[in-house]
């Protein structure tokens, strides 16, 4: 699957919460399913893969991982234990996720064309963030251009099918907003404004995040799915726009957002002990 209980929850997993409380009849899935259903479409490994992602968390504060020496992976095994992030995973999905949408996307990614896909979307995912992927999906995705590739539209229309941009957008700024207001509540930094003003400057960003986000979508869509045909990509757009997969994307974006969200502040309340404070 590509590529996310709190006070503050992300926008997308509140209204996603809100309507299923508004829908109601709907039969929630069982664990045992949920748990298949995980390994089947490859989140599993897609919320292992967070981990990843926590490198950016010093960074926020104009840190390096590496300032942090021995303690810092210590800490990244600890916070973003896959166990844990596992168990919220089924948790949220327990109440959001009904049988028939979850066996609607079962049965596609336990097709050879599906499993084919999350063995591949398996292995990028836990690539680490070292410039491999976006360098060599820069040159595909540019020698597709060069030749007019219909290819291109194809991975664009995947990549729209499985997340708004703009909804990715609003959750990776609530991501830091949350763990930067966490690491000032534990004493870690001093900000210099508050939330709303916070807010407004990350607002400010939007049109140059959203660009960026669109390129390394592209970049990683060209890298990973590099051994399909076109007509398989098409097909995996289709099955993407199916309502039914829409709504479950909408839910396993939110939950993958939420997720990273929690854990960021559980490294921004970790942090006071390893690190003094200092003006942001």
């Amino acid at each position: 699957m590509q590529p996310l209980r709190h006070l503050f929850l992300i926008p997308a997993l509140f209204i996603a919460l809100s309507a299923s409380v508004l829908v109601g009849p709907a039969k929630a899935a069982d664990r045992a399913n949920l748990e298949a259903f995980l390994k089947t479409t490859g989140f599993d490994v897609a919320l292992e893969s967070i981990r990843l992602s926590a490198d950016s968390a010093p960074q926020m504060l104009g840190l390096q991982a590496d300032d942090f020496g021995s303690e810092w992976k210590r800490l990244v095994t600890e916070v973003f234990e896959t166990d844990l992030m596992h168990g919220m995973a089924i948790d949220i999905l327990g109440e959001t996720l009904d049988d028939d949408e979850l066996d609607h996307a079962a049965d596609f990614y336990a097709s050879d064309l599906g499993m084919r896909l999350v063995e591949a979307e398996n292995r990028s995912h836990m690539i680490e963030e070292d410039g491999l992927k976006s360098e060599s999906g820069g040159a595909i995705l540019e020698g597709l251009k060069r030749i007019e590739s219909p290819r291109v539209d194809i991975l664009a229309r995947m990549n729209d099918a499985s997340g708004s941009i703009d909804s990715s957008v609003q959750a990776i700024q609530e991501v830091q907003i949350r763990f930067l207001m966490a690491a000032a509540g534990a004493g870690v930094v001093e900000l210099q404004m508050d939330e709303p003003d916070l807010r407004e400057a990350m607002q400010s960003q939007s049109d140059v995040m959203r660009e960026s986000l669109q390129q390394s979508a592209m970049e990683g869509a060209a890298y990973t799915y590099q051994a399909f045909s076109d007509d398989e990509m098409i097909a995996y757009a289709e099955a993407l726009e199916h309502p039914k997969m829409q709504k479950v994307y909408e839910l396993m974006n939110a939950v993958q957002y939420e997720i990273m969200a929690n854990r960021f502040e559980a490294v921004a309340a970790r942090l006071q002990a390893m690190q003094p404070s200092q003006d942001l």
